[in-house]
């Protein structure tokens, strides 16, 4: 009887470290997620604003520098 509730207390053990590791694993690949979301709209946002300082002009119609 003892060493049934000793297998089973190892198998309990066991599957408390697998539950950890794949919740582990679960949050690391949406981190990963939202980080590559996050740079990919820094990416965007960055490639619009030189694109709009460049199309930028005074009442002249001149670039600005020229």
């Amino acid at each position: 009887m003892k060493e049934d509730q000793g297998k089973s207390a190892e198998k309990t053990g066991a599957n408390v470290k697998d539950s950890r590791r794949d919740r582990l694993k679960l949050a690391l690949r949406e981190n990963l997620k939202r980080r590559k979301s996050q740079a990919r709209g820094r990416d965007e946002a960055g490639a619009s604003s030189e694109n709009a300082d460049a199309s930028l002009d005074d009442a002249s119609g001149e670039k600005p520098g020229e």
